[in-house]
């Protein structure tokens, strides 16, 4: 095993603490199932509504983690976030329950639902124009060095992988041990988070992610063993729109994670449709990511307890429109 892997940054104690500090302030998602879901796919099916979470996604987890664990000094400095809407929202939301002045990097084509909610959660947005190459992580860091403010970066932090686990913590408590678990997949900090914490929870449990077919970065690198970095995708899944893994996540992806699939724009489509139509539940492009790679059939979960975290809700409905038709 390499000193990367050795080194596992978080850790299943990280997600219980993160638990405890989410508590009475994250929503206990429900637990949705559907009987034509699980014929469809041969599986008994849980899905973890994070659509239902605070600010429609599961990224609120980690963000109250990560500004709640900061010490008194930092949260007088305030934050700044680089997002391209729902981590945006999440960390805007947490600060303005804390306290904590926020700034949120965000790009130009951002869907305009997510821009104007993060404005409305009281946080200060600037935006870059990612087609010309700028880099929110530069910009970010430039806001950073003039005030003072403390990085929160989207998935490669600790707090927010350990605030993310919380996820997949409440859904195995609630309906046992599963056989799979499938994540969506962009920077990895949900999975990373989610797959901490089922290997403690539901040992043998195979955890899968699943990414866009057009940013195929997270398998290549999973399956070849060696960080991939790409292009910025062209996927209609705007939260995993990600270039690579993050210095954290890789490792424990490395560690924990079975298998990484991807799914075409065209099936997310298709599992988009069903989860609205069939089971009433509103899902993002990125938050069927994993129910489109359920419904693939790349892997055999016929008979098996599967379990697949729906990761956000926010959704500009005349560009769903569109796609629905």
């Amino acid at each position: 095993m390499n000193d990367a892997i050795a080194a596992a940054p978080v850790t299943w104690a990280d997600v219980e603490a993160a638990a405890k500090r989410i508590a009475g302030v994250a929503h206990r998602t429900p637990v949705a199932t559907s009987s034509q879901f699980d014929a469809k796919a041969g599986c008994q099916a849980f899905f973890k509504c994070e659509n239902l979470q605070r600010m429609g996604a599961f990224k609120f987890r980690g963000a109250y983690n990560a500004l709640a664990s900061l010490d008194a000094d930092s949260r007088k400095r305030g934050v700044v976030a680089f997002s391209s809407g729902n981590h945006a929202q999440a960390v805007a939301l947490a600060g303005r329950l804390l306290g904590v002045k926020t700034t949120i990097v965000m790009p130009a084509d951002a869907p305009a639902v997510k821009v104007a909610a993060t404005k409305g959660y009281g946080a200060e947005v600037v935006l870059y124009d990612r087609a010309k190459g700028e880099d929110r992580e530069q910009v970010a860091g430039r806001i950073a060095r003039e005030t003072g403010a403390v990085t929160i970066p989207p998935f490669d932090h600790r707090d927010i992988i350990a605030g993310q686990g919380t996820a997949a913590k409440e859904l195995i408590e609630e309906v046992g041990p599963l056989d799979y678990l499938f994540v969506c997949t962009g920077g990895a900090g949900l999975l990373s988070g989610c797959a901490i914490a089922a290997n403690h929870l539901s040992p043998g449990c195979k955890v899968i992610g699943v990414e866009p077919a057009a940013g195929n970065d997270a398998q290549r690198s999973l399956r070849t063993g060696a960080l991939v970095h790409i292009d910025v995708p062209d996927t209609i899944a705007d939260g995993a729109r990600t270039q690579a893994l993050g210095k954290l996540t890789f490792p424990l992806v490395l560690r924990h994670v079975t298998d990484i699939l991807t799914v075409s724009d065209a099936e997310l489509v298709e599992a988009m449709r069903f989860l609205w139509e069939r089971m009433k539940l509103v899902v993002e492009p990125t938050g069927a990511l994993a129910a489109a790679g359920v419904l693939s059939g790349q892997l055999d979960v016929r008979g098996k307890r599967v379990g697949i975290i729906l990761s956000g809700g926010n959704v500009d409905l005349k560009a769903v429109g569109a796609l629905f038709a």
